[in-house]
C-alpha cells in the first residue's frame, strides 16, 4: 500500500439551499483511501452516500472542505478541468451502463480513449485487450442490446479499465442484475482488485458492501463507520441483536 493516500478528503461539506433551509448532505466527511484498496461505501437512499460518490467521481464539488486526488487539489477545480480529471484518473461503472445503443462493444469501449487523444489504431487495440480480460472478447462486433444484463456490465466495466485509471468508481453495479449475475460482476471486480485496481463501490445493500475489504458508511451525511469489512459485520450483528432491526448481510 502506498505511503500517500490516492484519495484524502478534509472536511467535505456540501450543502444546498432548498428555500429558507439549507441540507447539508455531506456533513464534515473526512477519509483516505490508497492504491490498490477495494472500499464500500454503504448508505440508505438520503444518507449522503450519492454526493460523496459524485465529489469522489469529479462530477461535482464540495461547497467547503478539500478533496485532493492522487496529490492534485480537485475541490476548486470546475468544467474542463474537471472532465480532464474524469477522463485520465476514473473509470466510471453505472447501474444502468449506459452504453451507446447504436455503437458496436469496440466503439463504446473505445470512447474515453477517443476523448484522450489515442489513435485509430491503439484505441481498437486497448478496447480489444480489455474486453478480452472480462470475458467477452469475441462479442465485440455485438451491439448493447445482443447481450445480457451481465454481459452489458462486462463492457461497462471494460470500459471503465480502458483508459488504465487511477480508480474505478462503480455506482450499484450489480443494482439491475440477479443474484447469480451480480456475484460473477462482484468476483469480477475483486479479480481486478487483486490485480492491483483501485475500487471505490457505492451501494445501499449491506451485503454488497460486504464483498469490499474495507467499509465506510455514510448516515446523515457524515462517516458513522470507517474499517474493516469483519468489524463491520459484527456491527451490524450487534445492531441487530440490540434492535432487532433488519440489518443482516
Amino acid at each position: 500500500m502506498s505511503a500517500e493516500p490516492l484519495i484524502e478528503m478534509i472536511d467535505i461539506q456540501k450543502v444546498y439551499n432548498m428555500g429558507d433551509t439549507q441540507v447539508r448532505a455531506n456533513d464534515g466527511i473526512s477519509l483516505k483511501i490508497y492504491q490498490g484498496e477495494f472500499v464500500a461505501i454503504v448508505g440508505k437512499s438520503g444518507s449522503g452516500k450519492s454526493t460523496l460518490m459524485n465529489i469522489i467521481g469529479a462530477l461535482d464539488t464540495p461547497t467547503s472542505g478539500k478533496y485532493i486526488l492522487k496529490g492534485q487539489d480537485v475541490s476548486k477545480m470546475k468544467g474542463d478541468y474537471l472532465a480532464e480529471i474524469r477522463n485520465k484518473m476514473i473509470g466510471f461503472v453505472f447501474q444502468q451502463y449506459n452504453l451507446l445503443p447504436k455503437q458496436n462493444l469496440l466503439e463504446n469501449v473505445s470512447l474515453p480513449l477517443l476523448y484522450a487523444g489515442l489513435s485509430e489504431g491503439k484505441r481498437k487495440k486497448r478496447a480489444l485487450e480489455v474486453l478480452e480480460k472480462v470475458g467477452i472478447g469475441d462479442k465485440w462486433r455485438n451491439l448493447p442490446n445482443q447481450l445480457s444484463g451481465g454481459q452489458q456490465q462486462r463492457v461497462s466495466i471494460a470500459r471503465a479499465l480502458a483508459g488504465n485509471p487511477s480508480l474505478i468508481l462503480a455506482d450499484e453495479p450489480t443494482g439491475a442484475l440477479d443474484s447469480r449475475t451480480s456475484r460473477e460482476v462482484l468476483d469480477l471486480l475483486k479479480d481486478l482488485n487483486r490485480e492491483g485496481n483501485t475500487i471505490v463501490l457505492i451501494t445501499h445493500d449491506n451485503s454488497i458492501a460486504a464483498e469490499a475489504q474495507r467499509v465506510i458508511r455514510i448516515i446523515d451525511g457524515k462517516v458513522s463507520f470507517d474499517g474493516k469489512v469483519e468489524k463491520y459485520k459484527n456491527v451490524l450483528k450487534e445492531s441487530e441483536e440490540e434492535h432487532g432491526s433488519d440489518t443482516s448481510i
